[in-house]
């Protein structure tokens, strides 16, 4: 290899690694660690996991410390819906939304959470709330998102599901096809 592009190679290394050792330093020391930051991050972190039992306990946590942290109460009627848990999924996304009206992701996982009760005009009016609030939402998760989650397809976003509602709810009852399980299971819930 020639020496020029070894040298180049090599400061280019030591200025990454330099950018990414005071990134991380930046990071760790300038985190929010006020009352229940802990435990929302450890319910984040759950949540990605998968292990929707110990986020709830986490989120909660964080609730319990700091109930004004709206972020933790999103996480919590998110791990619900999970869960399985609806009717408490529902009154956590209320009051969300009644703490913050103008946040459109949780409109948009509302909206998912009424699609997967078969409230399918509640779910479209929220999708389209969701819509109207942060139009970025049609996008759906961006390529590193993806790629952090090994998903290399682009999954079915809520402008796609609305368009699909609509569509649906147009037609005479009988011939409505409102559910298709393995594209439904597809849908993921958003997170600000």
């Amino acid at each position: 290899m020639d020496d020029a592009v070894y040298r180049l190679l090599r400061n280019l290394a030591i200025v990454l690694t330099i950018a990414w050792v005071g990134w991380s330093a930046w990071d760790y020391f300038h985190q929010d660690t006020g009352p229940g930051m802990v435990e929302y991050a450890a319910g984040n972190r759950a949540f990605e996991d998968g292990d929707y039992e110990r986020a709830l306990q986490e989120y909660t946590a964080a609730l319990k410390a700091n109930p004004q942290l709206l972020d933790a109460l999103r996480g919590k009627a998110r791990t619900l819906m999970q869960l399985g848990r609806n009717d408490e999924a529902l009154a956590a996304f209320d009051e969300a939304i009644a703490r913050d009206p103008e946040f459109g992701g949780t409109y948009a996982n509302r909206g998912i959470l009424h699609d997967r009760m078969g409230h399918y005009t509640r779910a479209l009016a929220d999708y389209e709330k969701a819509l109207a609030l942060d139009p970025e939402l049609a996008e759906g998760p961006g390529w590193m998102t993806r790629f952090l989650r090994l998903q290399p397809e682009k999954p079915p976003t809520i402008a796609d599901r609305a368009r699909y509602l609509r569509e649906q709810l147009a037609l005479p009852p009988d011939q409505r096809l409102l559910r298709v399980p393995e594209e439904d299971a597809k849908q993921r819930g958003y997170k600000k």
